[in-house]
C-alpha cells in the first residue's frame, strides 16, 4: 500500500506543486516576537491527493456535524447517481474548523462498519483555525458501491473552561472512469469487516487476503505515550510491566499470523508542549495510517466457508489496562474463474521475542530498552492459473535511551522503531518480491527552566523504501522521507495570555523513486508561516 502511495504521489509531483504553493510565506517584518491569539492554519508537508483529470466527478456529503461531547453522528450514505459504480479514484476530503480552547481528540469515520478514516484533531487559537486532511479511498470501492450506516465520532469534552466545539464536514469525491492498471491491482474486491467482535468468513475463492489495524495508544492514559512507559522499579508517573516495546499482532484461530510495529504517533498536545504543533503537527497525526497483515498464506484456511477467529492484541501493554484501539478491516481479491480455491498453511516459524529494558538509578535515571521480533509465515494456494506460494517475513527492532531527572526534569528519548516486511509470491512466471523497509525515529528532551520556562525540543522521522523485483531484477523502488523538527517554549503554570510563548517548526517531506520526485518544506516561526517551498 505505501509503495502505491508513494508512486501516486511521485507521478503527480509537478500538478501539486502548483497546487501546494497556493499558501504565501511570510516576510521577517512580519513575525511576531511571540505567539498572539491567532496563528496560521495547520498545515503539512505531505502531498494532497492527486485526481484525475478531464474526467466527470461527483460529490458525496458523508458527513456534517459539531462535536462537543461523546454522542456519534449517525447518518446514511447513497452512492452517487452520476457517476456510475466503477470509479477511478474516489477521494475523502475533512473540513474542520475550531475556535476557542480545546485539547486534541481522536476521531473516526465509520462508513458499512469499515474503518475509512481515522485522524486526530488540531488544536486552536483563541480567534479560531480551519483545516482540512484529504485521503485515497478507492481501496474502499465495493463497501462504497451501495447504501451503507455512517457512524463518525470526534470525542469532545466542552465546558466553561474546554470551549472549543469541533466544526467538520466530511465528503467523498467520486472520479467516473475505469481505474489504471496500478488502482486495478490494489484494489480489493471485497471489504470485510469482523462480526460478533472477532470472526471473519472469506468468499470460498479468495486468492489474496490483506488485514489492516488501525491501531493507535489514546484516551488521555499512559498509553497515549507508550514509549515512554518505564517498568515497576523505575521512578518515573508512566508505569508498563516491562517497559516501552510494543508490538501489534494478528493471530487467526489462536496461530500467530502478523506482527507489526505501531507508528509512535504524537498528536497535537504531545510532549507537554501544544506550540510545537499549532501550525506544522506530527507526521500522520491528521491522517492516522493503518497497520497491514498480508494473510495470504492463511488463505486456504480462510476459503473453507466457515467463520475463522480473527484477534489482534498489543505485546507490552500492562494486563487489565486499557488505552488501545485497534479496529479490523479485511481486504479480499477473489480468483473470477474458481468458486472454491483451496490450498494449505505451510509455514509459521516465529523467531525468539526479545523485549529487554534496563533501569539504571541515579541523579540521572535512565531507561535502555531493546526489543524485536521475526516472523516467516508462507502457504499455497492452487488457482485457476495455476500454483502460487505466498511466503510474508517480517523483522520488527526497537532500541531506544529514555533519561530523566528527579521531578521528570528534564526528560528525554532517543528512540527508533524498525518494521521489515518482505513478500514473495511464486507461481506462473518469475517470483515477485516486494521489499518494504520501514523506520521510525523519536528525539526529544523537555525541561523546565528559571521562571517555569518550559522548552521542547524535538526530531521525528517517518522513513520508508519499497523495493518491487520480477525474478530477481528491480521493477520499481520509492522511498520517503518525512522529518518534523520543532523547538518551542513558553512560561508555564499561567494563564495562556501571559505564557508568552515562542517557536520554531519545520517539516521537509520527500518522496521519490522510479516514479518521479516530491520535496516540500515548511517553516513556521511563533505560529507565522515563513517558508513553504517546492523541491525536486
Amino acid at each position: 500500500m505505501r509503495s502505491r502511495i508513494i508512486m501516486s504521489m511521485l507521478a503527480g509531483a509537478t500538478l501539486l506543486a502548483s497546487t501546494l504553493l497556493g499558501v504565501t510565506p511570510a516576510q521577517s517584518a512580519d513575525i511576531p516576537a511571540e505567539f498572539g491569539s491567532d496563528w496560521h492554519d495547520p498545515v503539512t508537508a505531505a502531498p494532497p491527493v492527486t485526481r484525475p483529470e478531464h474526467t466527470k466527478s461527483c460529490e458525496v456529503t458523508v458527513a456534517e456535524a459539531q462535536f462537543k461531547d461523546f454522542t456519534p453522528y449517525e447518518g446514511s450514505y447513497v452512492p452517487p447517481d452520476d457517476c456510475g459504480k466503477t470509479w477511478s479514484k474516489v477521494v475523502l476530503r475533512l473540513d474542520g474548523k475550531v475556535k476557542g480552547r480545546q485539547f486534541d481528540r481522536l476521531g473516526h469515520l465509520h462508513i458499512g462498519g469499515v474503518e475509512v478514516f481515522r485522524t486526530s484533531t488540531p488544536q486552536p487559537s483563541p480567534d479560531g483555525i480551519e483545516w482540512s486532511v484529504e485521503k485515497d479511498v478507492t481501496r474502499y470501492s465495493d463497501t462504497l458501491r451501495t447504501a451503507q450506516p455512517v457512524e463518525m465520532l470526534i470525542g469532545n469534552v466542552v465546558d466553561d473552561t474546554y470551549t472549543g466545539i469541533l466544526d467538520v464536514k466530511v465528503t467523498l469525491t467520486f472520479y467516473a472512469g475505469r481505474p489504471d492498471a496500478q488502482t486495478t491491482k490494489t484494489t480489493p474486491d471485497r471489504v470485510l469487516t469482523l462480526q460478533d467482535g472477532n470472526t471473519l468468513t472469506t468468499p470460498r475463492n479468495s486468492e489474496r487476503v490483506i488485514a489492516e489495524v488501525y491501531a493507535t495508544g489514546s484516551g488521555g492514559g499512559c498509553e497515549e505515550y507508550w514509549y515512554l512507559t518505564v517498568p515497576e522499579e523505575a521512578p518515573y508517573s508512566c508505569k508498563a510491566d516491562h517497559g516501552p516495546y510494543r508490538e501489534v499482532r494478528i493471530e487467526v484461530d489462536g496461530q500467530l499470523a502478523g506482527i507489526a510495529a505501531p507508528f509512535p504517533n504524537v498528536w497535537t498536545g504531545g510532549w507537554s508542549n501544544p506550540f510545537l504543533w499549532y501550525v506544522v503537527p506530527g507526521p500522520r497525526a491528521f491522517d492516522i495510517q493503518p497497520l497491514r497483515y498480508d494473510l495470504t498464506p492463511f488463505a486456504g484456511i480462510l476459503n473453507d466457508g466457515r467463520p475463522h477467529r480473527i484477534e489482534v492484541s498489543v505485546v507490552g501493554v500492562p494486563e487489565g489496562q486499557t488505552g488501545w484501539s485497534a479496529p479490523v478491516n479485511v481486504l479480499v481479491w477473489q480468483d473470477a474463474k474458481s468458486e472454491h480455491v483451496t490450498g494449505a498453511l505451510t509455514k509459521v516459524r516465529a523467531g525468539d521475542f526479545v523485549n529487554s529494558s534496563t533501569y539504571t538509578p541515579g541523579t540521572e535515571h535512565r531507561l535502555d530498552t531493546e526489543g524485536g521480533h521475526r516472523l516467516t509465515v508462507a502457504g499455497y494456494l492452487d488457482t485457476s492459473h495455476g500454483r502460487v506460494t505466498t511466503t510474508v517475513r517480517r523483522n520488527l527492532g526497537n532500541t531506544s535511551t529514555h533519561t530523566w531527572s528527579d521531578g521528570e526534569n528534564p526528560d528525554a528519548l532517543d528512540a527508533r522503531w524498525s518494521d521489515d516486511e518482505t513478500v514473495t509470491v511464486d507461481g506462473r512466471g518469475p517470483a515477485r518480491t516486494t521489499r518494504t523497509q520501514r523506520s521510525y525515529t523519536m528525539d526529544g528532551t523537555t525541561t523546565l527552566g528559571a521562571g517555569d520556562r518550559l522548552r521542547t525540543v524535538l526530531t521525528l522521522g517517518d522513513r520508508a523504501t519499497v523495493t518491487e523485483t520480477r525474478g530477481g531484477r528491480r521493477t520499481a523502488w520509492s522511498r520517503l522521507d518525512d522529518t518534523y523538527t520543532g523547538d518551542a517554549t513558553y512560561t508555564a503554570f499561567v494563564p495562556r495570555d501571559q505564557r508568552h510563548a515562542v517557536g520554531t517548526t519545520s517539516e521537509r517531506y520527500r518522496a521519490y523513486g522510479s516514479g518521479g520526485c516530491y520535496d516540500r518544506s515548511l517553516v513556521s516561526v511563533q505560529g507565522v508561516l515563513t517558508e513553504d517551498r517546492m523541491g525536486c
